[in-house]
């Protein structure tokens, strides 16, 4: 498997976290420059923005969680050639739900279905990680 293909899915998800990081920037910045967000109110890291300027940045600050672990799985499993067609395959499944969820997040907040896409995700992953273990274990 070829490291362009490997890394593909990886930089599409920190891509979406950059998207978001300027978004929430924006938000934040607009909230300021209007007068609605007073620095004092914010300063000490009070959580004060206004809702939508939360929501993306909740949205952004999950994407320091989950993917973690999918970063550090595809740092191992690149330079250890374990990087296989399945390992790719599942990367882009994981980033697929990374923007289901994103995308629940930050339009209609619904939890049922952002709980969804968390969990296939967290699946996705977790069934990668099974397997990584599995082939470095058993010598595969």
């Amino acid at each position: 498997m070829s490291v362009q293909m490997v890394l593909l899915p990886l930089f599409v998800q920190i891509g979406l976290t950059f998207a978001l990081l300027i978004w929430m920037v924006g938000l934040r910045r607009q909230t300021l420059v209007s007068g609605e967000t007073k620095i004092r109110d914010i300063a000490l890291g009070q959580p004060n923005w206004p809702a939508r300027a939360t929501q993306v940045g909740n949205c952004y600050r999950n994407q320091f969680e989950l993917p973690l672990l999918f970063y550090a799985l595809i740092a191992l499993a690149l330079p250890l050639r374990h990087a296989d067609l399945f390992i790719v395959l599942m990367s882009w499944l994981f980033v697929i739900t990374r923007f289901a969820h994103a995308g629940v997040f930050v339009n209609s907040n619904d939890l049922g279905r952002r709980s969804i896409a968390w969990l296939a995700g967290a699946l996705v992953l977790l069934v990668m990680w099974i397997y990584f273990a599995l082939k470095i274990l058993l010598l595969i």
